[in-house]
Formats: C-alpha cells, structure tokens, sequence
C-alpha cells in the first residue's frame, strides 16, 4: 500500500506486542489512533494497521489538514491486559519515532491510557483536558458522521431530516453511543446492535425505546440507513446482497471489504455510500486542533463541514456512474499530490 516505515513493537517484560504504521507524511506528520484489540494473528493485526494507516492519509486529506496518516494496533485482551507499564512502554516505542507519528485513542482505548503514554512522550493527543488536551474525541467522531449521514439522506430523500427514519446503529460504544443521542433527539427510530452486553444496557437504560438487535438479524432488517461503527469490513460478499437500506453511512474504518470489488456493488444496487473516511475524519479533526490549542467549538465546527464535502462528492458520483469511495479518494489524493509538487518546487 506503499508506506513509509512500519515499527514492530516488543517488550517480554510487559507482554506489549504492537504494530505502528505510517503510510504517508506528505502534508505533515503521521496522526492516528492507537486500537487495542485480540487478534488472531499477527498477520491479521498487520493487515489491520496497514488499511487503517492508510485510511488516515486518505482522512487527513480530504479534510484540509496538514497531517499524514498513521495508525497502531497493540495485540491483546484490552479489557485484561492494559496496565500502565504496558501504556507507557507503547508510549515510549512512540517517542523513538521522533514525532513523525502521533498517537491517539481508538477503539479499546481510553483518555487514561493516552494519559500514561503521554508520561512517555509528547507525541501523543487526545489526553484528558485536565492536562492541556482535548480528551475523547468521540463527541467530535460522531457529529461529523451524523452531519454526513445528513447529507446522504439529503441525496436520496431530498431533504436532511432524519426524523421517522430506522436507523440502525452497530457499535454501541463512544462514537456509536454519541451518534444515538443525535438521532434520537431528532426523532429518528433507533435500533443498535453491539457485541458487549454492558454497552447495550448503557444505551437502552438511556433509551428504553431504541430497539436492540441480534447480530445474526442485522442484515436482514428492514432499514433506511444502516451505520456501521464497530470493525471495519462488514461491506463484503456476504452482507451487501442481504442489505434492506438505502444508505450506509457510519464511523467504522474501512467498512468496504474489498474498495474496488464492494463499492461497486453497492453502486449496483442503488445503496448511498458515504465514504468512511470522510465522515468519520470528526475525531482527527479534534485531535488536530488538540495540536494548536484546543478549542472543541472550533472542531465541532470544522466537522460540520462534512456535511458539504460528503455533499460534493455524492453529487459527483451520481453525475459519473462512479463509486463514492472512488470520488474521495481522487479528491485527496489530488490535494496530496498539489502540496507534494509544491514542496518539491522549494
């Protein structure tokens, strides 16, 4: 996928096994969060970073950052084997990479742990404000993907209002549980599906009338849009031909399996894709504005343009025939290759 530099990461003592990848730091340094998760292998952890790193480029870019893209993944239990030793031995693998990556939290991560890696190096966002920083980006995450989900219902309903819309969320975590409180105040019919019992509780406990969901019956739901936002991948030969909605818009990576092969099937069957990685960019936005002094207002209102860039780039796919994650792509590599010509120009 032509990165830059990949860094294998070891320790026996804490048992820190991770893999950071940089893909791209032509607009500036690599920023990108760190996911802890159990894999099954360390291949399949590779493939993971490597797809995730260069989501980040593709992020970064199309939302007018000055920033490269990134990504970790540490291999394990996060709900077993965090502790600070381990955090901070990550941190300081961080460190030695001399600010060309930036760290942030992901999924099975926590502001505590960017806490503890922040005791090892500087390069590192997404600490809690009580130290400088701008603390969970996922409030952030989340509204840049609700104003894209917007956008896309704008596309097919002619109007942006999702209220009365069956909207179902899979991933109950932060940015999904964020992503609810939104649709539920204006009035959207909610349904979620998560595998973890407790974040379920957390979210019908709030909302006695949003609808929980089996994972084995989510394909096969009656839905207006249907938001990923747990793993990424859950676009493949299996699950697009079962689909019953008219959009796909959510704040997982890399929701298409395959890029090429799924975003085109879900052009064949009529499907509004709103490309992953513009609409969920809300949390690198937050991360960015972390690095010139954090101001949340200001995030939030740089996410709010997602909602005209997913709006650009719908309108372009529909008037070429071509897939959405096609048209995004295209519009960030363009701006990669304007400012590489211009650095190689000086």
């Amino acid at each position: 996928m032509g990165h830059e530099q990949i860094l294998f990461c070891n320790d026996p003592h804490t048992g820190l096994k991770a893999i950071i990848a940089i893909h791209n730091t032509v607009l500036g340094p690599a920023l990108g969060g760190t996911r802890m998760w159990m894999y099954a292998s360390e291949q399949e952890a590779l493939t993971d970073v490597l797809r995730l790193s260069r989501g980040m480029t593709y992020k970064a870019a199309i939302s007018g950052l000055n920033l490269g893209g990134g990504k970790a993944v540490i291999i394990g239990d996060a709900r077993k084997m965090k502790n600070e030793a381990l955090m901070r031995r990550f941190g300081a693998f961080v460190d030695s990479l001399g600010g060309k990556y930036i760290t942030a939290e992901d999924v099975g991560m926590t502001t505590k742990d960017m806490e503890y890696i922040h005791m090892e190096t500087e390069h590192v966002v997404g600490i809690p404000q009580t130290l400088g920083g701008g603390g969970d980006p996922s409030p952030v995450t989340a509204y840049g993907v609700y104003m894209g989900m917007k956008a896309a219902a704008k596309q097919i309903y002619g109007t942006d209002q999702l209220d009365g819309k069956r909207v179902l969320v899979q991933g109950a975590g932060n940015v999904g549980g964020y992503l609810i409180d939104h649709l539920v105040e204006e009035g959207a019919k909610v349904l979620v599906n998560d595998i973890f019992e407790d974040k379920l509780k957390n979210i019908t406990n709030k909302y006695a009338h949003v609808e929980v969901v089996p994972s084995e019956k989510v394909m096969d739901l009656d839905m207006d849009i249907y938001a990923p936002c747990a793993l990424g991948a859950t676009l493949n030969d299996e699950t697009i031909p079962r689909l019953k909605c008219a959009i796909v818009a959510g704040a997982a990576n890399n929701q298409l399996a395959v890029e090429k092969v799924h975003g085109q099937q879900l052009v064949d069957r009529g499907i509004v894709y709103a490309p992953d990685f513009l609409i969920n960019a809300g949390g690198l936005i937050n991360c960015y504005s972390e690095l010139e002094g954090y101001n949340q207002e200001r995030a939030l209102q740089q996410a709010e343009q997602i909602f005209e860039t997913t709006t650009a780039v719908l309108n372009e796919a529909a008037s070429s025939g071509k897939p959405t994650f096609e048209i995004a792509n295209q519009m960030a590599e363009r701006r990669i290759e304007d400012i590489a010509q211009i650095h190689r120009s000086l």
